[in-house]
C-alpha cells in the first residue's frame, strides 16, 4: 500500500510516502571554490542551499581577505549572486538568508549593502554574532533559495 496509517488521539491520519528528491552537489562557474569539504551549494527538489560564503576572490582565493564592512559584504553577495545565476536563479529566488557577523556593530553598514541586492520582498533573515569567522572575515551569509 502507498500510504501509512498514523492512529492518533480521536483521529486517523493518512501519509502518503513519497520518494526523497535526489541529492545534486552544485559547483559553480565564478564563485570561489570550496576550501574543505563541502560543497559550495546543494539542490534538493525545487530548493537551493548555499554554503556560508565569505568574501573570497573567485580569481584568487588564496589572497588575503581585505575591506571593511562594506566591501566584504559586497564580495560575499557577489559570490553568491554567482552561485545563484549558475543555476538560473536571482536574489529574488531566496527565501531565507543568514547572516553571520564578527561585530554586530557593524550591522548597519553591512545592511546598507544587503539591502541593494534585496529591494523588494526580502527574503526572511536571521543574524548571529560569532565570536570569528574563517580566514578573518568579518561577514558570512548562506542562502537558501527556491526555484
Amino acid at each position: 500500500e502507498d500510504s501509512v496509517r498514523q492512529q492518533t488521539p480521536n483521529r486517523t491520519t493518512r501519509h502518503l510516502q513519497l520518494p526523497m528528491p535526489t541529492k545534486q552537489i552544485i559547483r559553480p562557474q565564478g564563485a570561489p571554490p570550496a576550501v574543505g569539504p563541502y560543497s559550495q551549494a546543494v539542490r534538493l527538489g525545487d530548493l537551493l542551499f548555499s554554503s556560508g560564503q565569505i568574501p573570497l576572490d573567485p580569481a584568487n582565493p588564496g589572497a588575503p581577505i581585505t575591506g571593511d564592512i562594506q566591501a566584504q559584504t559586497a564580495r560575499v553577495l557577489d559570490n553568491l549572486e554567482a552561485i545563484l545565476r549558475d543555476q538560473g536563479l536571482t536574489f529574488g529566488h531566496v527565501v531565507k538568508s543568514t547572516v553571520f557577523m564578527v561585530d554586530l556593530s557593524e550591522f548597519a553598514a553591512m545592511n546598507e549593502v544587503y539591502a541593494r541586492r534585496f529591494p523588494t520582498d526580502p527574503p526572511a533573515r536571521s543574524t548571529i554574532q560569532v565570536a570569528a569567522l574563517p580566514r578573518g572575515a568579518r561577514v558570512e551569509i548562506e542562502v537558501v533559495a527556491h526555484y
